[in-house]
């Protein structure tokens, strides 16, 4: 009796012991959420303040909260250019995190993103063929044929990725090789359409497979925000599932997953999201792999915390490159994917070389 008593008691220290993990942990994933959306607001803020045209902080909030009167040149830089720009960074950061996130969840490799799956590079050649046929030059469609066609021909790849790892149950090992396949038969014929192209459209097509904020408008960013807002419930909807299948297919089906049918219904959202953001700003890389590791550091595979996470990091490191590609050279602004690349590449090998279970 005393020692049924005793057990019991140490039954329950340990579990208030475990409580008072979670609890603690719980709290430090809360506080990492919070500090990278206070990142995220000061990156902002700094974005719109950093550029050629000499601005201030006061003439930021000036002209953002109509506080007192500013010069007339700078309520138009911030409104029509620097703050389209700033939050364009913020929702394709946020978009490309994300997905990458999902994407490694799902195929269950560190080194998978909407990039190196080829869904990038079917937009960029999707922009590259509207831009060398003219449908870019349209006199009153033109602005918008760029970027559906990039949409298109992301949503084409997409679907033969799908296609082929249909036939084999969208295994994580089918949906690996068939975007591999796809990235070199696309980024062979984006190189096809610069070989046909004039130097004008080459030049505008090299300017856009760098990736590039500078053409974000208005209409660009509500586009962007109504495709974000809407994949980001749905896939953090599928967070205990997801959470799931990072035991592996088997233990996951376990517990009750349709494994096949959560692959194909997340794998559907992250190519809808990552089109939706390449589209329009062009080709960037290493968000979608930097983001979520660096996310998977500060809360975990919890993917309630983790999703969230890889969106404010991969928000987060492209507004910061965002000001790098304006403070790099004075009066200049370099193509935001080039900056993204040169962050991105040195992390992208210490996954390659890191040791096993370091890093994954």
């Amino acid at each position: 009796m005393v020692l049924s008593a005793a057990v019991s008691g140490g039954d329950r220290i340990v579990m208030q012991q475990e409580n008072f993990d979670y609890a603690k942990s719980t709290r430090r994933k809360i506080v990492c959420l919070l500090a990278g959306c206070l990142i995220c607001a000061a990156g902002l803020v700094a974005d719109i303040v950093v550029g050629p045209a000499d601005l201030t902080f006061r003439d930021v909030f000036g002209v953002l909260l109509h506080l007192y009167d500013v010069p007339r040149h700078a309520d138009v830089i911030i409104w029509s250019l620097r703050l389209p720009m700033a939050l364009m960074a913020l929702l394709v950061g946020a978009a490309l995190g994300m997905a990458g996130a999902g994407m490694q969840t799902i195929l269950d490799n560190p080194l998978a993103s909407p990039y190196t799956l080829g869904i990038s590079a079917g937009a960029g050649f999707g922009a590259a063929l509207a831009i060398v046929t003219g449908l870019g030059a349209l006199e009153f469609l033109g602005s918008f044929m760029i970027p559906a066609s990039a949409f298109l021909f992301a949503a084409l790849v997409s679907m033969l990725i799908y296609l082929i790892s249909k036939a084999n149950r969208f295994t994580s090992e089918t949906m690996i090789l068939a975007g591999i396949g796809m990235l070199f038969l696309f980024q062979a014929l984006q190189s096809l359409m610069q070989y046909m192209a004039s130097p004008e459209a080459l030049q505008n097509i090299v300017f856009w497979t760098m990736g590039s904020l500078e053409k974000a408008k208005w209409d660009n960013i509500a586009v962007v925000s109504a495709v974000v807002l809407i994949i980001f419930p749905l896939m953090l909807k599928e967070s205990w599932r997801l959470t799931a299948l990072k035991l592996g297919d088997e233990n996951a089906a376990g517990l009750g997953v349709n494994v096949e049918r959560l692959r194909l219904k997340l794998f559907v959202m992250i190519s809808v999201i990552t089109a939706a953001a390449v589209s329009f700003v062009g080709t960037i890389g290493f968000i979608g792999i930097v983001s979520p590791h660096i996310a998977r550091m500060l809360v975990g595979e919890d993917q309630r915390y983790f999703l969230p996470m890889a969106a404010v990091s991969g928000a987060a490191v492209l507004s910061l490159a965002s000001i790098a590609s304006k403070t790099i050279q004075p009066g200049a602004v370099f193509p935001i994917g080039i900056v993204t690349a040169v962050i991105g590449v040195p992390f992208f090998f210490s996954l390659v070389t890191a040791k096993k279970g370091r890093w994954f």
